[in-house]
Formats: structure tokens, sequence, C-alpha cells
């Protein structure tokens, strides 16, 4: 029932009629802590429940809870949950995420749904993955300064230099030298002669070459993400040389990741990606800043709705953790200011989000003292 969450989650939430309900609440991995997650699901539930009871009937919002009701009573699932939980619910809509990050507990009723929370996780200017490599290992972590943890390899990446050559492997040539002469008391030694380890560096290329294409294809591309590179001080050398991965940072942890912790390896991948991190936040929050001073860009929210609606964004930067409560009109970008406790009304800053999305726009959701603007957005335009 629970799906891994990905950049394309929101295809699944497409053309939902209102009511729309989004519960967000971390949980726990392991017992005892996860004990108690069913209960705190439920109290959240009741939440939802009473934002309901304002403007809808009993009945409909009897429909709507079911499937949270029966959820609540799986205890298969609550034994396999991970760091947080977002579910999602509307007429004919059920969708549960699980994330390998924390969410913080919100229950929200509204025209449409609040995705800003699993926005924050994949969006944010922090995040990174580390591809752990070596013979007989392929893994990959995603991450941020927090928390790093092993996501699963789509089918298409190879595990081993075995599974990726198979029968292609190459075999070690040796000679033959006999000593004690000729004949039945010969002695017969096997030598290699330094051919082994040639042929060795030629299936460790194939294998990178193989490993490289297919993280590229089934992860850099699709979650956009930079590329850190665990491994021996040998292995980064020959797999720089055939990487084709622009998301490839050119530093990287030079150790054997098979013999690092997870701490140790979030600690090594943090300390590599912090200059790449705060190189990117400060083009982003000069670039923002650059393009308002042209009057090619603003951090004003009736103009930056009105150019979301246009299409004309290619850039928002988002303040993490701040809500706007509101309505925005997806054809206008007309604002209309309300109050999160009313059934009908949404985050604008989340449903802006959606919308450049929608048009092709580039979102990026930064930490609040990352962010100039004081009205917790900034645009940059396409013209």
């Amino acid at each position: 029932m629970m799906t891994p969450l990905t950049p394309d989650f929101r295809h699944a939430l497409a053309n939902a009629h209102p009511p729309c309900l989004s519960l967000f609440q971390p949980t726990h991995r392991h017992h005892p802590e996860n004990r108690q997650d069913p209960i705190r699901f439920g109290n959240l539930v009741k939440e939802l429940e009473q934002s309901l009871g304002q403007k809808y009937p009993a009945d409909e919002i009897a429909r709507l809870l079911k499937p949270f009701e029966e959820l609540a009573g799986d205890g298969e699932f609550w034994n396999h949950t991970r760091e947080g939980l977002a579910v999602f619910a509307a007429p004919g809509v059920f969708q549960v995420f699980g994330t390998q990050r924390t969410l913080p507990e919100l229950a929200v009723v509204a025209e449409s749904f609040h995705t800003k929370p699993l926005r924050r996780l994949l969006q944010s200017a922090d995040r990174y993955q580390v591809l752990a490599l070596s013979r007989d290992s392929v893994r990959l972590f995603e991450g941020d300064r927090d928390a790093l943890d092993e996501i699963d390899l789509a089918a298409g990446v190879p595990r081993t230099l075995t599974a990726a050559l198979g029968e292609e492997v190459t075999e070690p040539h040796t000679t033959v030298a006999s000593y004690g002469g000729t004949g039945a008391g010969s002695t017969a030694m096997h030598h290699g002669h330094g051919e082994k380890s040639a042929e060795a560096e030629i299936d460790d290329e194939r294998f990178f070459r193989a490993v490289d294409k297919a993280i590229m294809e089934h992860h850099s591309r699709p979650s956009g993400l930079p590329l850190i590179l665990a491994a021996l001080p040998e292995n980064h050398a020959l797999f720089h040389r055939v990487s084709r991965n622009p998301a490839l940072t050119e530093s990287g942890i030079t150790a054997n990741p098979d013999t690092l912790s997870s701490d140790e390896m979030r600690e090594q991948a943090w300390e590599v990606f912090a200059p790449h991190y705060q190189a990117r936040l400060t083009a982003l929050t000069e670039n923002a800043a650059h393009a308002r001073s042209q009057n090619l860009g603003s951090d004003d929210l009736a103009e930056v709705a009105a150019a979301a609606a246009a299409g004309r964004i290619q850039t928002l930067l988002l303040e993490a953790g701040r809500q706007l409560p509101g309505r925005l009109d997806p054809a206008t970008g007309k604002v209309e200011r309300g109050d999160l406790d009313d059934p009908r009304m949404d985050d604008v800053l989340d449903d802006l989000a959606d919308l450049v999305a929608d048009r092709g726009g580039e979102v990026v959701v930064i930490p609040a003292e990352g962010m100039a603007a004081k009205t917790g957005l900034a645009a940059v335009y396409r013209y």
C-alpha cells in the first residue's frame, strides 16, 4: 500500500476533486518506538474529521475517512514504516507515501492537496546522492546535511561486476613453465606474469561504464541531484575517466564504502557536498536579487503569482517552513488571502509551487536563513 517517494509523486494526485485531505507524520522503523505511530495517526485523523465537520455532511466524512481507519488497523503496515508518512485522500483517491526523512505532524483539509512537506524533501538545495562502488557491490544513498539513507536501485542498475558483465568477464591468462626437466617427473608451475591485473582493469572499466550509464539514466536524471562517488582511490580515477554523468562531483569519498558506518558516510559526504551547497545557495539568491533589480524577477506575492499563471517563471525560491493561507487562481494568478483553519483555503505558496512546476519552472526550497526576501518567496522570470 505504501509507495516510495519519487519526483513524479504528484502524478498520482492529479485531477482530484475537493475535499482534499493531506496528512503528514513522523514514523519509526523499529520497535518499540513504532508502537506510538498508529496512535499519533489516529489523532491526526480526528483533526481531519473535525475540519471536515465544518462544511461536509456526516455520510461524506465517513466515506472519506474509511480508508484512513483501515490503514490505522493494519498492523503489518505499521511494522514496515520508514521515517515519515504522507497520506492523501479525496473522492476516489487514496495514496500513501513513505519517506526516508521525518515529516512534521500536519492534517490539512482544503480544495487541493498540501504537498509542500514532500516538496521540501525533493526540492531542497541541500540534497545529494552517494554512489558506493566496489567490484563486489553497488549501492546508492540519498541524503542531506542531517541524514543519509540507502535507497533501492532501479532494476537496470548492475549490483556487481559479475552481474554487469556475466559471461563476458575476462578470464586471467596464465603461462605454464616446467621445472626439473621433461617427462613424468617434471613439475608444472603456473605464472600470471601480470596479465591478470591488466585484464582486471579492463573488466573494471567496462563495469564502471555500465554502472555510470545506468545510474545516470535511472537515478541522476530523474532526481536532478548531485552525485558523490565513494570508492577506493584507484577506483575514483578510473570511474571519473569513464563517467559521462554531469551530476558527478569532482571530489568524493576516498575510502572503501563497505567499511564506513552510515554516520561516517554521511559526515564525509556532507564535507564533500557542503561547498557545492553553499555555492548553489549563494548563486540562487544573488541571481534572484539581480533579476529583481532588472525588473526580471520579484519577491512580491501578487506579481509572482501573476507571472506564474502566465508561465513566465524560470526559478522560484520558497522559504522552508513558511505557510501562507489563501487561495490561488491558476488561470489569472489572483490571490485570495484566508485562514488555514478554513477548509476552503489552501497554502498559497504550496499552490504557487505546483503552478510553477506545471509550467516547466524550477522550484527550490531553501532554509529561512538563506532567504533574503522577507515575503518567503523570490522569482526569476524567463522574460
